[in-house]
């Protein structure tokens, strides 16, 4: 029998209060677990990485760029929230793209030394300069996509508030020009690897990037667009688009500048694409799981939006005409369906499959730390 001291400190325990700070507490331990995860694989890959998309924006040539950018403080235009976006370290934010190049090149170890007789591997952190040059391309690349998608339609900005329309115009400009400035340094990086697979490799997932903003889960101003005949093969191909391309031809390159085998080239693939789905797959639950009405993350074309459709089809109709009506009639539905769960276990699934790719390599930290994100993404 518990004494009148521990008895009241077990009720108070179980108040109110004291659930909403262990809720916190939790909340902190999976944001601890991110930031470690990372901050242990950026000491295997010998730096970091966080911030390294941002080199070629302190150069001279980008300094003009930045002045003219001061311009739209004070404006509506997305291009501000990206630049916040490229700056702010949250949980989930960190740029980890590069990251996982590195770890996927350092997990695959050097390669044939008959092959690779001009590069030798870092002496910290046992990765070629090829490599490491291929991880800031594909985050040059990465950024650059994210600021093109901040040019807005103008034709939205009625002819009589013309100072706004101004201001969207100028905005535009400068996210073209500074979107292309990565994108420029993008390709002349690349080639430097003087390896022809690589550079086609990599511009056909440029290539897709662009392509996922015109298919048919896009309206005209690149906002998400719910048809009637949706199906979740329509969100994996967006999703492999819009990110899976990337990341999966980043790590397959990382692989191939090395000359490894086949397999191995495949398995580094399967990873990045496997891992582009998990993320996705997270970021589409966010808004379910908050604390928050979550509306302002909310997209009509997330995975449990389309999994509820599949399992009701005679709510496509109703969705469909929802969609620029009432999006939050559309969110309840769904949060209070089982489908928020089904995607739970997606992300278990999406994980389980990234790391099995893993098993081609062998043993080392590098490999414990791809496996320690993975795992860290899932339990975010």
């Amino acid at each position: 029998m518990l004494c009148k001291n521990c008895s009241s400190l077990l009720n108070r325990f179980v108040n109110n209060a004291s659930c909403r700070s262990l809720s916190r507490l939790l909340s902190s331990k999976t944001y601890n677990d991110w930031n470690k995860a990372v901050s242990d694989a950026e000491k295997i890959v010998g730096y970091p990485t966080s911030y390294m998309s941002l080199r070629c924006l302190i150069s001279d040539e980008f300094s003009n760029v930045a002045m003219h950018l001061r311009k739209l403080v004070g404006t509506r235009h997305p291009l501000l929230k990206t630049a916040r976006g490229l700056l702010h370290v949250g949980k989930q934010n960190t740029q980890t793209r590069g990251l996982i190049v590195l770890l996927i090149a350092k997990a695959a170890g050097p390669g044939p030394a008959e092959q690779i007789k001009d590069q030798e591997p870092d002496k910290i952190s046992g990765i070629y300069s090829s490599q490491r040059s291929l991880a800031e391309v594909t985050e040059m690349i990465h950024m650059a996509n994210l600021i093109h998608k901040g040019v807005v339609n103008l034709s939205d900005y009625l002819e009589s508030d013309q100072r706004e329309k101004n201001d969207m115009e100028f905005g535009n400009k400068m996210a073209v020009l500074s979107g292309d400035f990565l994108l420029a340094n993008a390709c002349t990086e690349l080639a430097t690897l003087n390896n022809t697979h690589v550079v086609e490799s990599m511009s056909l997932a440029i290539t897709d990037l662009m392509e996922a903003e015109f298919t048919d889960l896009r309206n005209d101003n690149g906002e998400s667009l719910l048809k009637p005949d949706i199906q979740f093969s329509d969100w994996i191909k967006q999703t492999y688009l819009s990110s899976g391309s990337l990341l999966a031809r980043s790590c397959r390159s990382a692989v191939e500048l090395a000359d490894h085998r086949e397999d191995q080239r495949e398995a580094a693939a399967s990873f990045g694409e496997n891992m582009a789905y998990l993320q996705q797959v997270k970021n589409d639950l966010k808004p379910f799981l908050s604390k928050d009405n979550g509306l302002e993350d909310f997209s009509v074309t997330s995975a449990p939006v389309i999994k509820f459709l599949e399992r009701h089809p005679d709510e496509r109709k109703t969705f469909t005409s929802l969609q620029t009506k009432d999006q939050h009639q559309i969110f309840s539905i769904i949060k209070s369906s089982s489908v928020v769960a089904e995607c739970v276990k997606l992300c278990d699934s999406y994980g389980d499959t990234a790391i099995k790719s893993l098993d081609v390599f062998p043993q080392t930290e590098a490999k414990n730390a791809l496996i320690n994100i993975v795992n860290a993404t899932v339990n975010s």
